[in-house]
């Protein structure tokens, strides 16, 4: 992958793409800060620190007096810039991994509550029902009102077999809904791939990981191999994806594209402003693509989704994408603590930002329960009923197979049978085309 700039990324377990500022840049920006000190603004923040030493009802130390006014500073900007201590700062780095401790839910902030954005697939908060868009009002008893996402992180987060008791609000529900969830180790599995038939796969990418796009290149491969002739089409399926490391979503994007701009991203310093670009080869080899995206995905995913749709690499089909198109810069400090500060939008190849906008969907199609139509009297009749009759070429050879897997991926996912409908009729129009 050709960038402009080195970028290094981390990933919170909140849904943001992070870059990690260098040392270099830490003490240049502090410098730059120190130059431009409002001396008659900090009078009244000194005047009201000695206020809270001298009268507060109770003791309370400098250092937490510091650490408050910093958080209030960073919360007050927008919900994803925050102050990190030590532990929030160890706990951000370790999201890389794939492998962390707490219920296996991507949060954000929304009207002061903790908003659900989606929950990773295969944890605890996934098999406890949590839903996208349910708004935690309740942590273990302790209102979530005012939060930041880091105190509620934190809040959740805890030893492996211990229980969490959340107070949630669901759109279709009146009254809150209790549930109750085990703590566990969470090991994401990235990358999930199966045939939907004989010709067309399906690749599921739950959350963007450093490895993503390697794991992504042998789901492939194995579909591939698995093909009865050739990979004609293939399913990849954001939805429910808060995003992850940035790096692995221009990676995966890159994977199917040939040349152009992936995304950039354009902020106040010369050092937020980046491009980054695809290189040739395409994984496919121009088969054509359907992405699922819904109201879950978020971030990385909405990159992947932005670039392809934007170079026509594939048709976006679902429900239109949260929109967090932000950059959010980990700077370290001192002490062992951190700030998370946003400075910078992303941008699809087209110029679009993600940020609060989204990723509108090609092929707008919400998820439905689908159940056989009862039928008035017996079923009509065809020629293959009639005792007798003369067997047609495709008769028991299996050809009629496609019509079974498809009345049945309707029952269970409506969404992606409609993908699986689009990709074969878009084989079909190639094939008649290329004649």
């Amino acid at each position: 992958m050709r960038f402009s700039k080195t970028l290094y990324t981390l990933f919170a377990g909140a849904l943001f793409g992070f870059i990690l500022a260098t040392g270099q840049q830490v003490w240049a920006e502090r410098d730059e800060a120190q130059a431009k000190v409002p001396v008659e603004e900090l009078r009244a923040f000194t005047e009201v620190f000695g206020r809270i030493q001298r009268g507060y009802v109770e003791s309370i130390s400098d250092r937490e007096l510091i650490d408050n006014a910093i958080r209030g500073m960073l919360s007050g900007l927008d919900p994803h810039s925050a102050y990190l201590d030590p532990e929030a700062y160890e706990d951000l780095q370790a999201g890389t991994s794939g492998e962390f401790g707490g219920l296996g839910i991507e949060v954000g902030s929304e009207n002061g509550f903790v908003k659900v954005i989606a929950p990773i697939d295969g944890t605890p908060a996934d098999e406890a029902g949590i839903q996208a868009g349910d708004l935690i009002i309740r942590i273990d008893g302790q209102p979530a009102k005012d939060l930041s996402l880091d105190e509620a992180v934190h809040l959740m987060r805890g030893e492996p077999g211990t229980d969490i008791t959340l107070s949630i609000m669901r759109e279709d529900r009146d009254q809150p809904l209790e549930v109750t969830i085990t703590r566990a180790v969470i090991q994401v599995e990235s990358v999930k791939s199966r045939m939907l038939d004989r010709r067309f796969g399906y690749l599921r990418i739950s959350q963007f990981q450093n490895a993503t796009s390697d794991d992504v290149i042998a789901a492939v491969e194995q579909l591939r191999g698995e093909a009865d002739d050739g990979l004609r089409g293939l399913v990849l399926d954001l939805r429910n994806n808060p995003g992850g490391v940035l790096n692995a979503a221009v990676d995966v994007s890159d994977l199917f594209l040939t040349e152009g701009e992936v995304v950039s991203t354009r902020g106040r310093l010369d050092d937020s402003e980046m491009r980054f670009t695809a290189t040739p080869n395409d994984l496919l080899g121009g088969a054509p693509m359907v992405v699922l995206i819904n109201a879950g995905s978020a971030s990385a995913s909405e990159i992947v989704a932005g670039a392809l749709q934007d170079h026509g690499r594939a048709v976006v089909m679902g429900e239109k994408s949260f929109g967090k198109g932000s950059v959010q810069t980990i700077v370290p400090l001192q002490d062992g603590s951190a700030i998370k500060l946003t400075t910078a939008r992303y941008y699809t190849p087209d110029g679009r930002s993600i940020q609060a906008e989204g990723i509108a969907p090609d092929v707008v199609v919400r998820p439905v329960q689908v159940a056989e139509a009862e039928r008035n009297g017996p079923r009509p009749l065809s020629e293959a009923d009639l005792s007798r009759h003369l067997r047609g070429d495709g008769e028991d050879n299996g050809e009629s197979g496609d019509a079974g897997v498809a009345d049945r991926l309707a029952r269970e996912d409506y969404v992606l049978a409609q993908a699986l409908n689009l990709l074969r009729g878009l084989d079909i129009l190639g094939e008649r085309m290329a004649r």
